[in-house]
């Protein structure tokens, strides 16, 4: 047993290495520099230990504008995405004829850029010269007046951003989903059938409970993401989100390091640990939930 072990753990030094190296010294190293007060990137050196960063942090407009913002992003694309993404892959496994070509048109998002969507989403939201856009063009179509998704109003803006960040990740929840409902065992379907029982009850009792292990992972993974959330703002309002009103947690940390008015470590070590906080309270919370609603068969 001793040899088997040593040998098992010899199989594992390269992963907890890793991990080691590029995940929990950081992980320490920003928990430090976010004590420092008054750190100096240039000499190295500080004045202080003490909480001040965080104080200044949790006071900042731009860090609480970038949180609302975070927050009303997570709040409509985790559900929006996971549900829509639940629809879809019901369909798609109801359909027989052609069912790889349109599993693959619905995946073809998550491969592409994203800034090339960004872009193209620019096209059809952003008011030119030369045109209002597709989407203000149908508004027109149908009696309304164009909006200026891209500069004008802050809920325009968001719509948009919510409108994109679904679009970006649904793909790949779709190609799990089907994965999982490709999975359930066809005689449980077959048994409800025979006793009469109805579509919507075979998808409540039988088809949710067998895939929930993957709509949890979903919905958790779909958190993390969601608050992780920065390319997405950029590839629609540039980089300069503060000034868009547009700004994510991840933008701020971003920002304090390398923007305009950057080289704060402290501060951006202080917003990255405030948002490992509450990553990890949702997640922990997600995981207490799952106990009672997620069904893992044995």
């Amino acid at each position: 047993m001793d040899k088997q072990s040593n040998k098992a753990w010899l199989y594992l030094m390269p992963a907890i290495l890793f991990l080691g190296v590029f995940m929990v010294y950081p992980l320490i190293d920003v928990f430090i520099y976010s004590l420092e007060e008054g750190y100096n990137s240039a000499s190295q050196t500080s004045f202080g230990v003490g909480a001040y960063n965080f104080s200044y942090v949790l006071h900042d407009p731009y860090f609480l504008q970038a949180v609302k913002n975070t927050f009303i992003l997570v709040i409509i694309t985790v559900p929006v995405s996971t549900g829509l993404a639940l629809l879809i892959s019901v369909g798609l496994a109801s359909i027989k004829p052609l069912r790889e070509l349109y599993q693959t048109v619905f995946f073809l998002p998550y491969v592409t850029n994203t800034l090339a969507v960004g872009l193209v989403f620019m096209i059809l939201f952003k008011k030119t010269p030369y045109t209002d856009g597709l989407i203000n063009l149908i508004i027109n179509f149908f009696g309304g007046s164009s909006i200026d998704f891209i500069d004008g109003p802050y809920w325009a803006k968001m719509l948009v951003l919510c409108v994109y960040t679904v679009w970006v990740v649904m793909p790949f929840k779709i190609l799990i989903l089907t994965s999982a409902l490709a999975s359930v065992n066809q005689d449980y379907y077959n048994a409800a059938r025979v006793d009469g029982t109805s579509k919507l009850r075979i998808f409540t009792k039988i088809t949710l409970p067998m895939i929930s292990p993957m709509l949890f992972y979903l919905i958790i993974t779909g958190f993390i993401g969601a608050f992780k959330a920065y390319s997405d703002a950029v590839a629609l309002f540039g980089t300069n989100l503060n000034a868009a009103e547009m700004n994510t947690i991840v933008g701020y940390v971003y920002d304090m390091l390398y923007g305009t008015g950057g080289g704060y470590p402290s501060y951006a070590s202080s917003a990255a640990i405030i948002l490992f906080a509450i990553v990890l309270t949702i997640t922990c919370i997600n995981l207490i939930v799952s106990k009672k609603h997620v069904h893992y068969s044995r």
